[in-house]
């Protein structure tokens, strides 16, 4: 089976591009994601849980611009000026990944103070919320169209048409015999 860039990344290199591109940064979204529904229904807004995500926040903010940063450089452009892309389903797969990271740095910028200066506590929460949303659709976006093969928009790789080549020449022999 033919497979997105996305999914080609976290399966190289393993365990290690796992842990970078989708254990490492999941398992802080969610960390923010749950301590941030705890804020929201407990509006205990100080303490353990409170600093847990605030510095949660920061911490994958800043990863994702490192991630940002990195795959833009590594992949992005590098498949974008080599024409590489895997049909439309591989761009809107590392697209959507490279995006689900926006709205957690502007998590993160928020924490360490420099945007939304002048929200109230309530309407930081409010932002923190969206944010997370954010995050989860476009994570999951990046992950289905990610699992998706990319021939059932036409794209076809050198070794499936080697494949297709062979299969078309037993077809023919065993027709003849």
């Amino acid at each position: 089976m033919n497979m997105t860039h996305y999914m080609q990344l976290l399966a190289d290199n393993q365990p290690w591009n796992l842990l970078i591109f989708m254990a490492i940064p999941v398992v802080l979204a969610e960390t923010l994601a749950i301590t941030e529904l705890y804020l929201l229904f407990t509006r205990k807004l100080d303490g353990t849980v409170a600093a847990l995500n605030r510095y949660t926040g920061m911490l994958v903010g800043m990863y994702f611009i490192g991630v940002i940063v990195y795959l833009t450089k590594n992949a992005v452009l590098p498949l974008t000026t080599a024409g590489e892309w895997r049909t439309f389903i591989d761009v809107v797969a590392v697209l959507s990944y490279l995006i689900s990271g926006l709205p957690l740095i502007w998590i993160a910028l928020q924490e360490f103070g420099l945007v939304n200066k002048g929200l109230g506590q309530d309407a930081k929460l409010k932002v923190h919320a969206i944010c997370v949303a954010l995050f989860l659709i476009f994570g999951h976006i990046a992950m289905i169209a990610g699992m998706t093969d990319p021939s059932l928009f036409g794209y076809q790789s050198e070794t499936s048409e080697h494949m297709n080549h062979g299969d078309m020449q037993h077809e023919m022999h065993t027709s003849v015999d």
